[in-house]
């Protein structure tokens, strides 16, 4: 039976189909990692292809932590007056190596909110994908 879409009131449970269709439209996410126990939340600038969600990064924290425990939560959301998404991916992340992974992921023109060195490329191969669709009620 094909994944449907669930509605309890103002909010609708996303098939996973609906969930990748609202993750493409958006550019800014949150990677979540374990560092030393404790998670960390990074915003991320993002891009999905292929139901994988790509984004670059610098060296540091977030990149150590991701080679030595890849299993990460990714989340993105939007909201305006009236309606709002979110979108949960969970998922193994790895740095990509490869020269063809790494040109791929160039001509997704992933930019950066601050102007810093960023060289290196991730992905994040999801295990589930999760999305809820909300009608905002502000009056």
């Amino acid at each position: 039976m094909p994944d449907q879409p669930r509605t309890t009131g103002p909010v609708t449970a996303l098939t996973e189909q609906e969930s990748w269709e609202q993750l493409r439209t958006g550019r800014l996410g949150r990677l979540v990692v374990v560092i030393d126990g404790t998670p960390e939340i990074y915003p991320v600038n993002y891009a999905v292809r292929e139901d994988k969600v790509y984004f670059r990064t610098a060296e540091g924290d977030k990149l150590a932590e991701i080679t030595v425990h890849p299993q990460v939560a990714f989340q993105a959301d939007h909201a305006d007056d009236t309606a709002g998404w979110s979108v949960v991916v969970h998922g193994a992340a790895r740095t990509l190596v490869r020269f063809d992974e790494i040109n791929a992921a160039e001509a997704l023109d992933l930019q950066s909110w601050v102007p810093t060195d960023k060289f290196n490329f991730v992905e994040i191969r999801p295990t589930s994908i999760t999305g809820r669709r909300f009608v905002i009620n502000r009056g």
